[in-house]
């Protein structure tokens, strides 16, 4: 079994990696896909082929190192209580299966879009609409999946208070983390109207939520509490090995 400071150690870098890889794959979507729009959309992908297919790879490695964060975890709080960190990895381990087979979407999308057959099938306007279609599925198949990414928040953030590892602090911050991440998912498919912004904003206190957590867990790692200093008994001087024997004279061993 790793110490704690060990499997911080691990924990940390996988966690900040997950967050990088993520964004890199979010911030080409978001340069190539465009709103509502299939025909600049289709071209864009065509234009830009390998660096999407770049970061289908990287979403995809994501969901691995997701996992592989979440049982680090696991193993660094098992002793809080078992069963919500448990709890954590399940809500971890169906969200990384969702995302994985949503990511079909996006690779579809890809396909359409550079495969000549689609093209002489349904015609260029036809085609660029199917691919843009595939792309919005997958987009909506990521916000959907909230409802797994955002849940394994709560038990993380009560296990990082519990730990007595962190500032209390830091166990707060991911479980606000997690109803953002809902009310992020709500304001999507409730309010589709809504001004982007919210949703925007829902999901900038989730990134907080997470990334103090993470900074810490790499720049400072865990803080074990210090052992109780053991007292230790004074000895009975009667019984004590320690006691020297009394000195008996000669002439008293002689008696009177």
């Amino acid at each position: 079994m790793l110490p704690p400071r060990k499997l911080a150690r691990i924990a940390g870098p996988l966690y900040l990696l997950l967050i990088v890889a993520a964004a890199f794959a979010l911030s080409v979507r978001s340069a190539i896909v465009e709103p509502h729009a299939a025909a600049a959309t289709a071209d864009n992908i065509r234009a830009s082929a390998t660096l999407f297919r770049v970061s289908f790879v990287v979403d995809l490695s994501a969901n691995l190192v997701y996992l592989l964060t979440a049982m680090a975890l696991y193993l660094l709080f098992r002793h809080v209580q078992e069963l919500v960190a448990a709890a954590m990895v399940t809500f971890v381990a169906v969200s990384v299966a969702v995302g994985s087979l949503n990511l079909l979407n996006q690779y579809t999308a890809l396909t359409i879009a550079t495969s000549d057959a689609y093209t002489r099938s349904l015609g260029k306007a036809g085609a660029d609409t199917l691919a843009l279609l595939f792309a919005d599925m997958f987009s909506n198949g990521n916000t959907a999946n909230a409802i797994w990414y955002g849940p394994w928040l709560l038990p993380l953030g009560y296990l990082v208070i519990k730990s007595g590892y962190f500032p209390k602090a830091l166990g707060v911050l991911p479980i606000i983390g997690c109803f953002a991440y809902f009310g992020w998912l709500l304001t999507t498919f409730l309010t589709p109207d809504a001004p982007a912004g919210i949703g925007s904003t829902f999901l900038a206190v989730a990134g907080i939520g997470e990334g103090a957590f993470v900074v810490w867990l790499v720049v400072k790692g865990v803080h074990l509490p210090a052992a109780p200093a053991r007292s230790i008994p004074n000895p009975d001087p009667a019984r004590s090995p320690l006691v020297a024997a009394p000195v008996i004279a000669p002439e008293e061993r002689r008696g009177s």
